[in-house]
């Protein structure tokens, strides 16, 4: 009898060979409906894969994220078969599923468009109905190639000849057709419940542009079709909150190629949105405890050497720039700076510290610089140039823990003060499996990330593990934002660098007398300063909360009888600092206040010859439309608390 060590912590006992289906029938008639493939010691495999010896099973279903890769795996290989059997001169390429879908590139001769995804789609359809299983069989690579160039399909025989020699070469049937893949797969066609064809596009095989163009296909798939179409409207949702089309809709921003790809360009409007974050930002800083400091955009490259940058970082970072071809005495070389911390580091040693002056804490506002290849770019959300809400805080271990929960609770309220009252929080740490990727300290690696996740333990924080998700130089916690459609934004982040204090041999004086390495955090709480407020945008639908709004108040002037009295309440507002814009333009009142919805304005304040005459304002609000007369000075007291109160 084997041992089989359920995720609950329980175990088991089944005969040899038992597959990961059988064991979950064993475990409840429920869980095997919905299983679609099984974890055995951390590695995904088929549901009919058998167990030959004791190990740790965890049964995946599609609320896994696991469960869901392999559904949609499996119906980018439908969407193959599809494409074969309407267009079976098409060559095929690769299909994996990626986040919230799949695609599959094709190099096809007869051009696809949107208008053939119906009928591609209908075909997947019938595919699925048949309900095929799928089965996995291997090859040498010499005959994997041969089957390949049988097929006529020059790109599979491509990536056969780059796999290793030696090792076994899977390949999956489902009917009569078959397609090389590492899996794994469902075990029927027929468990895709709802499948959806999205969209078609273009893409260059393998991502090269000196390689052909060919044709992808993006779709998504469910064990459901009601979930399937709450995707969809979730969709629709997004496009509507889309912040690059609400951007160009209010003139936030821009993006000019002229300049160069992922620079923000921000407009007046959205610059009063940064402006009020910022000022907050600063205060709250301050308040806290953090100085503010300042640090140039570039810097030398004996900088980044011994930071480890350009050892683990180079492919972020933008091309050096030769000095020499400026001035060849100065035979060295600059690099626009991707990250602040080298620079504050450096700050930190101009002079002896003492453990009296600990902890230090320095905030800046810094611009960086980082490559990003173009088709990752996004709007504001991914972008090469931005400005990181950075800060580093230099203590004593026995400082570190409440320095961690200081920063947590930070995090906890200036998330709050913009909207954002669900953060789902991710302890980012080492992948046990491939450690090279970073520094090699296992007693600290060890130390740091259990002291991290016992800080979140011990203020009954739930998180979740993100293996493989630290720093090269040290653990994290990461704490995501959750925005008012469900979907996570990376913001703050709380990092333990166990790099650079070494690599500068950065030290305190502490009360023994003798020279100590502190303990350095990075911390950002924004994240950068584009990609937040693009999520602001998303969030808020461009419709900011009044602290934050471009233009916090309308006047609309019914006619010109009540400009005088129109500009005397301008006069009054701009007083108090109230942001406010006069609309008196001869046009019909129900025309102004239409636009002044469409520019998303929390308040209008409607001024006739009723309101002038009785020495009071006609307050219509954004939130509900109703209309409220009111004296200037409770409209004051009224906006004034909003403004207070962050609201």
């Amino acid at each position: 009898m084997i041992s089989v060590k359920l995720k609950n912590g329980n175990s088991i006992e089944v005969p040899f060979s038992t597959t990961c289906a059988e064991i979950a029938k064993q475990i409840s008639s429920g869980l095997a409906k919905e299983a679609l493939a099984a974890e055995i010691n951390g590695k995904v495999v088929d549901i009919t894969t058998t167990v030959n010896a004791d190990c740790s099973l965890h049964v995946v279903t599609f609320n896994d994220e696991a469960g869901k890769k392999v559904l949609r795996h499996t119906a980018a290989h439908v969407l193959a078969q599809a494409i074969k059997n309407l267009y079976p001169q098409v060559k095929l390429a690769i299909g994996p599923a990626i986040e919230n879908g799949f695609y599959y590139d094709f190099d096809s001769e007869v051009p696809l468009s949107s208008d053939d995804l119906g009928k591609i789609e209908s075909e997947m359809k019938r595919i699925i109905r048949q309900n095929s299983a799928l089965e996995r069989f291997a090859l040498n690579r010499a005959e994997a190639v041969q089957f390949a160039e049988r097929l006529n399909e020059p790109y599979k025989a491509e990536l056969i000849r780059e796999l290793p020699d030696g090792q076994p070469i899977t390949f999956y049937r489902q009917g009569d057709f078959v397609d090389l893949c590492a899996g794994p797969h469902l075990p029927y066609t027929g468990m895709i419940k709802a499948v959806k064809l999205i969209s078609c596009t273009g893409a260059y095989w393998r991502g090269d542009s000196n390689n052909k163009m060919l044709q992808r296909i993006y779709g998504t798939a469910f064990t459901k079709q009601s979930e399937l179409d709450s995707y969809l409207a979730a969709q629709e949702e997004a496009k509507k909150r889309d912040h690059r089309k609400i951007g160009k809709e209010l003139d936030l921003f821009s993006i000019d190629e002229y300049i160069g790809q992922g620079l923000i360009l921000w407009h007046p409007k959205l610059s009063v949105v940064r402006e009020e974050i910022e000022l907050y930002w600063r205060k709250e800083h301050r308040r806290r405890g953090y100085e503010y400091i300042y640090t140039p955009h570039i810097g030398q490259s004996n900088l980044w050497e011994t930071s480890g940058h350009l050892d683990h970082f180079a492919e972020g970072m933008y091309p050096k720039m030769k000095m020499a071809a400026k001035d060849e005495t100065e035979n060295t070389y600059y690099y626009v700076k991707p990250m602040s911390c080298p620079f504050h580091v450096r700050m930190y040693k101009t002079r002896p510290r003492s453990y009296r002056e600990l902890p230090i804490r320095w905030c800046e506002l810094g611009s960086v610089y980082r490559f990003e290849k173009s088709g990752a770019l996004h709007g504001m959300l991914r972008v090469r140039g931005f400005t990181q809400d950075d800060a580093h805080i230099v203590c004593t271990e026995d400082q570190f823990v409440d320095e961690v929960n200081n920063v947590l609770d930070f995090a906890l309220d200036i998330n709050k003060a913009f909207g954002y009252d669900k953060l789902n929080v991710y302890l980012s740490v080492r992948d046990p499996q491939d450690k090279e990727k970073f520094i090699d300290n296992e007693p600290v690696w060890q130390l740091a990330e259990s002291t991290l996740e016992k800080i979140l333990s011990d203020r009954g924080i739930e998180f979740k593990k993100d293996i493989g998700g630290a720093k090269f130089y040290g653990p994290a916690i990461d704490l995501k934002a959750v925005d008012a459609m469900g979907r996570e934004w990376q913001g703050t982040t709380i990092q333990l660098d166990m790099n650079l204090p070494e690599r500068f041999g950065m030290t305190y004086v502490s009360s023994d007398g003798k020279e100590h390495t502190p303990i350095m955090l990075h911390r950002t709480l924004l994240g950068s300063m584009e990609r937040f407020v693009g999520t602001l945008i998303e969030h808020y639908t461009g419709a900011f909360p009044v602290w934050l709004a471009p233009v916090q108040v309308k006047i609309l002037a019914i006619s010109e009888r009540n400009h005088e009295y129109a500009n005397k309440v301008l006069k009054v507002l701009r007083s108090e600092d109230i942001r406010v814009e006069l609309d008196d333009r001869s046009e019909k009142v129900g025309y102004k206040i239409r636009e002044a919805q469409l520019g998303k304005i929390p308040y209008m304040l409607i001024l006739g010859d009723k309101e002038q005459n009785e020495n009071v304002v006609a307050v219509r609000d954004r939130k509900n439309g109703e209309t409220k007369k009111m004296n200037i000075e409770a409209f004051l007291t009224l906006i004034a608390e909003e403004i207070l109160h962050k609201r």
